[in-house]
């Protein structure tokens, strides 16, 4: 069954209002057990932008969906073209504050779990383990066919032999790694298929239209039920794969408190949501339960290991 995928979501009635104060998640933090949902909005300090706040990718590109994707060569030219490009900038991404305070809280035992939407793999990066990728990751391919991985820059390697020359300025970056090119940009980019069967490569990330696969969708709603609260960092909740986590800890009568600079799908969920930029906001919540956090170093993001 093919789904129609939720770009978009507009407030129906007044939402509960949000406050510009953190100490509703420092107290949290100070609890311990928390569990942790990251969004685009955590990685836009590092130079990615989000979906939906204030110019985010979704107001000039529309990311391309499973159904699109899977069906249209003309579309897996485009997005091969575009992807490829992105993965190179990308790379140049570094944690941010954020990332950097979550790897942090997570050393000092204050996090049951840390669940990301994210596929820019900056959690990780930053020194965050055990991270559950619940969009997947773009450091890793897959044959639509034959199931075989391919590591990400292995397929860049072979991506710039089969395209020389192809370098064209991008417009911007968008949070799934696609560069913004014309169709004149793209021209006749040449996509390479699976080395072992010859089938369709596809990045190993849910598109929009996907379905999450269930056997992740589990594993974060254990997670969901063993912790003693939940935070949500930097997500609009638009979508029901990350909102439905969101809705499961309020039933069960869990503490839910949202940062995020923007209104939520689940601001009538939460405890509260904070209005702050994430990244000073978790810096001076460490600062004040003592937690140290990791100066910023020029940490190697996979994205340049092609």
């Amino acid at each position: 069954m093919q789904m129609r995928p939720t770009l978009n979501w507009v407030p129906d009635g007044d939402l509960p209002p949000a406050v510009s104060d953190w100490t509703p998640v420092a107290d949290l933090l100070g609890r311990g057990g928390v569990l942790v949902l990251s969004g685009a909005g955590i990685s836009t300090e590092s130079g990615i932008p989000d979906y939906r706040g204030k110019g985010g990718s979704l107001s000039r590109h529309t990311p391309m969906t499973y159904q699109e994707f899977t069906s249209d060569p003309r579309a897996r030219r485009r997005y091969w073209a575009r992807s490829h490009l992105g993965w190179r900038v990308f790379g140049r991404a570094r944690p941010n504050a954020g990332h950097r305070a979550v790897a942090a809280f997570a050393r000092h035992g204050l996090l049951s779990g840390l669940i990301t939407q994210n596929v820019d793999g900056l959690h990780q990066a930053a020194g965050s383990e055990d991270v559950v990728e619940l969009h997947g990751s773009l450091d890793r391919v897959r044959c639509l066919t034959c199931g075989t991985v391919e590591p990400r820059g292995a397929l860049a390697v072979r991506l710039t032999e089969a395209n020389p020359g192809f370098a064209p300025v991008a417009a911007g970056i968008n949070p799934d790694g696609d560069a913004d090119l014309t169709d004149a940009q793209v021209g006749d980019f040449h996509v390479v298929p699976c080395t072992v069967c010859g089938g369709v490569l596809k990045p190993d990330v849910v598109f929009f239209g996907e379905p999450v696969p269930p056997q992740r969708v589990e594993q974060c709603r254990e997670l969901v039920r063993g912790a003693a609260s939940l935070l949500v960092l930097g997500s609009s909740l638009t979508v029901m794969s990350g909102l439905r986590f969101v809705r499961q800890a309020a039933r069960a009568g869990t503490p839910v408190v949202i940062v995020n600079r923007d209104a939520t799908r689940g601001d009538r969920e939460a405890r509260t949501r904070v209005a702050l930029p994430l990244g000073q906001t978790l810096t001076e919540v460490a600062d004040r339960l003592g937690v140290e956090v990791d100066q910023a170093e020029p940490v190697p993001h996979r994205g340049e290991h092609h």
